[in-house]
Formats: structure tokens, C-alpha cells, sequence
């Protein structure tokens, strides 16, 4: 058996991990009919099929699913390979664009951004605040900012940060006018702020202890999107929020908010910058992903 080209392989990956030859077609730079031809040429090579393909869709078949669980860490080491020696060529220079959500974006301008144009000054970083979950390599982002646990499995997490909460305050003021919840079932006769979610539909806070869990709907004089809003309207006494633990962090220490239900606070989610796994890491995103590292 002649043994594919590196070129093939990667383009495999491309393929086996967009279920479309058009997507990987665009992320590799070429025409979906060379594309196609290319993989056809590969499985003649190796003498088996590894793509089902369909008017509509492609898939891996179950070889080409094992050879894709051995080449996506494998062309991961390769890039880390690559990319050690990118010190050698003297600075890093680039730009990384970034798709992430309000408050991401707050820890990456708080933590990451310094770092940045500290050690890597020619490095620009375009961030986008975006609070839907996307496709970053379709819409032409190097990376994403996102619960850890909402990550496809094809992509590569970098740790942001530490774990966060979400958890419900409320002002003194309100607490003091309509007493403290004792539990997530008395929030049905409170006043709370609502949380419009990018799809439009409402947020059901969720709760947890000993484990059981429990997702309420809410009702109230407000609805928001945005976290920040949510947080001004808890401190004006409008409601209670169920917000990001970041989010409230000045708020609580100053006093103007008080944390409630906190025995029912579910536990904390990890944030992780994430890019696809199957892609070559440019210089200027590793370095970006350097200083993400040095968050934890």
C-alpha cells in the first residue's frame, strides 16, 4: 500500500469531522469536487471505504470513524511539534479573531489581554461578544469562549480561568420588602428577573442539592439578555437574578447584593477557549492560548 501524503490525511480529517465536503472544502482553501476526487483516490490507496456519501450528506464509516479517533491526536502532536520551534523565528505576529459571550469576554479584556500585549505586542486579538453557540470555523473565528460542557467533541478545550457558579441575588432592599426564599419552589411567589436566552426562549434556573435537581420557571417585572443588565436591575431592587457568580462578584462585596438559595447552588462550570482539533494552530493563536493557560 502506497501511504497517503500528510495533505490527504488532514483533508480526511476536514471531511470526516464537517460532514460536508462543501464546509471542509472552504476550510481547506480548494473545491469540493477536488476534494471528493482526493478521497476517493485515498480509499482506492488504502483498499477500504471510509466515507458513506449521499446526495445530501457524508459520514464516516466505522474504519473511517477508528481512523479518525488515531489521526485527530496525532495531527495535534504534529502542530505542537510545529509550533514549538516558532520561537526560533523570533516574534509572533498575527491576528486571532475570537467569538465569545459578554462575560467571557470581560475575563479575556481582564486576564488574557494584558498578557497579550505584554509578551506578544504585534498580536492582535478581535474579539466578537456573540452569545449564541455557533460554528466558529464556518463563520471564520480561530477560536470560541464557552462552557466547558457544551463543547463538541471534535474540538480542543483550553481551561479558561476558574470553574464558575451561577447563583441567585437580590438586594437588601428587596430581601428586607419581600423576604428570603428558603427554597427554589417559594421563587413562584417572588419577584424575579428573567433571563432571555439568545434562541429566545426564556431560561429555567437551575438548582441543585443533594442530588436532586430542579429547573423552575420564573416570573417578574423584568426580562433581560445580558448579565450585566441583570445584576443592575437585582442592585435596584427590581427582582432577584440568577446570574454568572463573576457577574455579581463587585456587587457582593460591596454590599449591594446579598447571595440567596445558596444551598441549592449548582455545582461550579468549567470555561474553556476552544478550537477545532483537525486544524493547524497558528503562531499567533498558540500564543493567545498560552496566556488563556496561564489563567488557571
Amino acid at each position: 500500500m502506497v501511504r497517503p501524503s500528510l495533505t490527504d490525511l488532514t483533508a480526511f480529517v476536514a471531511v470526516a469531522t464537517r460532514r460536508s465536503f462543501r464546509r471542509a472544502a472552504d476550510e481547506l482553501g480548494t473545491a469540493p469536487s477536488t476534494l471528493s476526487h482526493a478521497m476517493r483516490a485515498l480509499e482506492e490507496r488504502m483498499g477500504v471505504r471510509l466515507l458513506n456519501r449521499t446526495t445530501r450528506s457524508v459520514s464516516p464509516t466505522e474504519a473511517g470513524f477508528e481512523l479518525l479517533a488515531r489521526l485527530q491526536p496525532a495531527l495535534a502532536t504534529l502542530d505542537e511539534a510545529l509550533d514549538s520551534v516558532v520561537a526560533f523565528r523570533g516574534h509572533v505576529a498575527g491576528t486571532v479573531r475570537i467569538n465569545a459571550p459578554r462575560l467571557a469576554a470581560a475575563l479575556l479584556v481582564r486576564d488574557v489581554l494584558p498578557v497579550m500585549a505584554e509578551r506578544f505586542p504585534d498580536v492582535t486579538v478581535d474579539i466578537v461578544v456573540e452569545g449564541r453557540l455557533i460554528d466558529i470555523v464556518s463563520a471564520g473565528f480561530d477560536a470560541g469562549v464557552r462552557l466547558a460542557g457544551s463543547l463538541h467533541k471534535d474540538m480542543v478545550a483550553v481551561p479558561l480561568g476558574a470553574p464558575i457558579s451561577f447563583i441567585c441575588v437580590a438586594s437588601p432592599a428587596y430581601l428586607e420588602r419581600f423576604g428570603e426564599p428558603g427554597s427554589p419552589e417559594e421563587l413562584e411567589r417572588q419577584r424575579c428577573i428573567g433571563h432571555r436566552m439568545p434562541s429566545g426562549k426564556l431560561y429555567r434556573w437551575e438548582f441543585e442539592r443533594a442530588g436532586q435537581e430542579l429547573a423552575i420557571e420564573v416570573g417578574g417585572p423584568v426580562i433581560l439578555d445580558d448579565e450585566e443588565l441583570m445584576v443592575d436591575a437585582a442592585v435596584k431592587g427590581l427582582g432577584i437574578a440568577y446570574v454568572a457568580s463573576p457577574a455579581a462578584e463587585a456587587a457582593l462585596a460591596e454590599g449591594q447584593l446579598r447571595q440567596v438559595l445558596t444551598a441549592w447552588a449548582p455545582a461550579p462550570e468549567g470555561v474553556a477557549v476552544y478550537y477545532p482539533g483537525h486544524r493547524a494552530v497558528p503562531p499567533a493563536l498558540r500564543a493567545f492560548l498560552d496566556a488563556v493557560k496561564g489563567t488557571r
